[in-house]
């Protein structure tokens, strides 16, 4: 995996930023803006991960429950009863899409329905906008927001140290955040709502990943990281005396307060040389034990140690599992058994080849076993099983030679948590997935543990690009870090991502619009080509060949029947071939970067878009010409597509703030473009299946329209606009690509930045224009059913309830859809092991594809959160198709 993750929005943004241009000279004054909102239901394609999750954290008054934050795609909180996990920032809007990175979350050991998370993705100029902190008081379903003086960096260097947000166990209304960038310890003393900085707190930190970087990325100081309270120092309602502080500076990392804070203290004796990237406290055995590295992660360590600090003594011991001699990494993991005090696990974090490494200590870190060990090197005894069936592409389609293995423990392994309830469960994140067990204690017995997956739910992609070919795989997609994948099946994990070759992010892919089964990428790679080719729909590949120069991906448009290629290489100019790219021509008449796409239907036209000028070639690529049109944006912030089957017909979307925005459309080629007028800003656009009855294809964009950002619809060629998402799903910045599904009315797929590929379907799927011919007709169970409707949470303004449906009847049903209304209004915002469709009061849940099947005699359950106002009343009928169920 590549040591960086994309930065598809700050890309973007950036390019946003360059000068505008005066608008365009056509505009449509007709047009008209229609904002009544079609009632959509969102999920995932499943990939199931693919990004690094630095932080875990566990409820210490609570059984099973428990969250994880990503570094660009939000925090999730798990879900017990299907192993899953649930979104919970899916609501941040695209004004403040760097609150998708979570630097670090805390949940409340008096108060489990609340919960927080210190939000901001870079804390230099990538990032207009500060940081804050997000509480919630029902465990994540709604958030209220504190915005900060200063910026975070949840996807800065060293973050997965940490965690820097965190609850007082005695006295739940006092945190503590520490910030980077030289702001120091802050604290609130009203759960969250305010917050001021500690002002005699004596250390903001200075380490600096390298303090020569003009970017600010990795010169910022990475500030003041973990704070742990010594629970037993206090006691219910009142602060806890003793808190513990890491910062990040190689001679000064732990600080100490005796007095809740009044005052400070370097922690006298410790360690020098490294920083501290975890504290974790055993308070029945009275230590604090602390993870080293000469560095602050999460790609960069090359020598660690770890220590126990004697809290009653103030004895430091080093109980380091390996001398610093032998260590090419550095420690960050930490965990200790709440359950089996003296049990203690650290991870290498930064050991990537030939692979990270897990210790285990069952008394207090005087010795310690590995996951792993040689026998006679290059060979290895694994203490585990590691099975990935569920995410079959975690073996990166690999074969390596010992003592590298397929899969990987994993990299980047920051975090690491043992489930304070129950020995046997250890989750820690990696740089690709979530992994877990829930047989650790194996490890002690001499035996093997399995360590699985734990991921599904969380989806951490950045996504580049989307095709959906009219025949074939519904989806294919480009992504950051993990390359892309082909989706036979939405809603399950593709074997593999893209292979021969597998490049570390794809920037760009398409397919020859009548040849379906012509699809070409291309991405980014260390050594190796930047282009692929397949012709079986993306199944398999094959490499094509370099022109010189080229150094990344760029952009890349197919002709419509397969026939030739043109490619916008980063490195060098446009490049056309005919065949395969077994060797290219330069392009003329068009300047070098710019972004290039094909006619539908004339496999010789191809168009291009560079800094406010359009370019058409009608020769295969060979030269391109400038359109004479202007009133296009200026900068380089711009999609553009053309529409299946008809020549000529181009739409454009992008531009900034400070010029040209909006949304054109050209039916002539690009000679000249219509703006449209009630479309304020658009980012992306792409075309679906056509409603019934209509004669050109549905419009998608992502765009700001009425004043209202979100994804929007049309079926009448733009002149009216529905609304498709809603607040709670806008998944921050969505501006890379869209595409409708032209076999499907309805189906969106809309590209994230950090939380995968999102689809969506109307729950009017006829639209007029039929439904998936993949999906079965709808459940007609016969017999007789009962229903228990039961409250199991409930807060100021929202609640949560589940529900079991039995089949009381004789015969088995193969799929159900139960019906029922809301006396009160009640608005249905989360459901788990359900599919829910609500319109007004009335309410719909279908089973999902694993409890579809319900024999006579057994049940099956689901659950969702929801919002209510005055009275919360129960549902008192319930239909299962026509049939009415008893309510027990």
């Amino acid at each position: 995996m590549r040591r960086t993750r994309i930065l598809t929005a700050v890309l973007a943004l950036a390019a946003g930023l360059l000068a505008g241009t005066p608008p365009a000279l056509a505009a449509d004054s007709t047009a008209k803006v229609s904002l009544a909102a079609d009632t959509y239901t969102w999920k995932n394609a499943r990939i199931d991960g693919g990004g690094f999750v630095p932080g875990i954290v566990f409820n210490r008054k609570e059984k099973n429950l428990a969250y994880a934050r990503t570094d660009i795609g939000g925090a999730y909180r798990w879900q017990e009863p299907t192993k899953t996990w649930t979104p919970l920032l899916d609501s941040v809007g695209w004004d403040d899409w760097g609150h998708t990175g979570v630097v670090s979350l805390a949940s409340d050991s008096v108060d489990p329905d609340k919960v927080y998370a210190a939000v901001g993705t870079y804390t230099n100029s990538w990032d207009p906008k500060n940081g804050a902190v997000m509480r919630s008081s029902n465990r994540g379903a709604s958030w209220q927001k504190t915005d900060l003086p200063f910026k975070l960096g949840g996807n800065m260097p060293g973050r997965g140290m940490g965690e820097r947000l965190a609850v007082d166990p005695n006295r739940n209304s006092v945190l503590y955040l520490g910030a980077p960038s030289g702001k120091g310890l802050w604290r609130s003393t009203d759960s969250g709502v305010s917050w001021s900085q500690v002002a005699n707190f004596p250390n903001v930190g200075n380490y600096q990943q390298d303090p020569n970087d003009t970017s600010g990325y990795a010169s910022d100081n990475q500030g003041v990281v973990w704070v742990t309270f010594d629970e037993s120092t206090g006691t219910s309602g009142n602060a806890t005396k003793t808190v513990y502080v890491g910062v990040a500076d190689l001679q000064n990392s732990v600080y100490r307060s005796t007095d809740a804070g009044a005052t400070w203290t370097r922690l006298a004796g410790q360690p020098t040389g490294y920083l501290a990237h975890k504290g974790v406290l055993d308070a029945a055995r009275g230590y604090l034990y602390l993870s080293y590295s000469d560095k602050g992660g999460p790609y960069d360590g090359g020598k660690g140690q770890v220590w126990r600090y004697a809290t009653a003594t103030g004895t430091w011991t080093n109980i380091s599992p390996v001398a610093e001699a032998d260590t090419s990494y550095g420690f960050s993991g930490l965990t200790v058994d709440r359950q089996k005090p003296g049990t203690v696990m650290a991870t290498a974090y930064s050991s990537w080849w030939p692979d990270t490494q897990i210790f285990r200590s069952t008394d207090s870190g005087a010795t310690w076993t590995r996951a792993w060990d040689y026998t006679s090197y290059p060979n290895r005894a694994n203490r585990y099983t590691l099975d990935v069936s569920s995410s079959p592409w975690l073996t990166w389609g690999a074969n390596p030679a010992p003592p590298e293995q397929a899969p990987k423990l994993g990299w980047m392994t920051e975090s690491l948590e043992i489930d304070p309830f129950n020995s046997n469960r250890m989750m820690y994140g990696t740089g690709a997935t979530l992994y877990g067990t829930e047989n650790l204690t194996n490890w002690d017995a001499g035996e093997q543990f399995t360590i699985k997956p734990m991921v599904q739910g969380l989806e951490e992609t950045a996504v580049n690009d989307l095709a959906s070919p009219p025949s074939g795989a519904p989806l294919l997609s480009a992504l950051g870090d993990i390359g892309g994948f082909r989706h036979t099946d939405l809603t399950k994990v593709p074997s593999m991502m893209f292979t021969s070759p597998n490049f570390t992010t794809t920037t760009s892919l398409d397919f020859a619009e009548t040849n379906p089964n012509t699809v070409v990428r291309t991405g980014n790679l260390d050594s190796g080509p930047h282009i692929a080719f397949s012709t079986d729909n993306g199944a398999n590949w094959f490499a094509g060949t370099d022109p010189s120069g080229v150094s990344a991906g760029g952009t890349v448009a197919a002709a419509s029947d397969g026939s030739r290629f043109v490619w916008s290489p980063d490195g060098t100019g446009v490049q056309y071939t005919t065949g395969f790219g077994s060797s290219w021509s330069a392009s003329s008449g068009i300047p070098a970067g710019a972004i290039v796409e094909s006619d539908r239907v004339d496999a010789k036209t191809f168009y291009g878009f560079k800094s406010g000028k359009f370019y058409v070639s009608t020769d295969g690529g060979a030269t391109f010409t400038a359109s004479a049109a202007s009133g296009l944006p200026s900068g380089d912030s711009v999609r553009f597509k053309a529409l299946p089957g008809v020549k000529g017909d181009v739409w454009l979307a992008g531009g900034a703030t400070d010029g040209a925005y909006g949304l054109w459309h050209s039916t002539n080629g690009g000679t000249s473009w219509t703006k449209l007028a009630n479309v304020d800003q658009a980012d992306a656009i792409g075309f679906g299946k056509a409603a019934t009855g209509a004669s050109y294809q549905t419009l998608y964009t992502s765009a700001k329209i009425g004043g209202v950002r979100g994804v929007f619809r049309s079926t009448d060629k733009g002149a009216s606009w529905t609304r498709i998402n809603d607040d709670a799903h806008q998944w921050g910045w969505t501006g890379a690509a869209i595409t409708g599904d032209p076999r499907v009315y309805g189906r969106v797929y809309v590209s994230t930045n950090g939380r995968g590929v999102i689809y969506g379907d109307t729950s009017d799927p006829s639209g007029g224009g039929g439904t998936d011919p993949t999906d079965p007709p709808g459940p007609t169970p016969t017999g007789t059913c009962m229903v228990t409707y039961k409250i199991t949470n409930q807060w100021s303004g929202g609640f949560q309830a589940d529900v079991r449906l039995s089949n009381t009847g004789s015969s088995p049903w193969t799929g159900w859809a139960l019906g029922w209304t809301f006396p009160n209004g009640q608005t249905i915002s989360q459901t788990w092991n359900a599919e829910t469709t609500q319109s007004g009061s009335t309410v719909t849940a279908r089973n999902v594809g694993w409890n579809a099947n319900v024999t006579a005699g057994s049940s099956v359950s689901f659950g969702f959160t929801g919002s209510w106002s005055g009275t919360n009343g129960k549902p008192t009928a319930f239909r299962l198709g026509e049939r009415s169920c008893t309510v027990a």
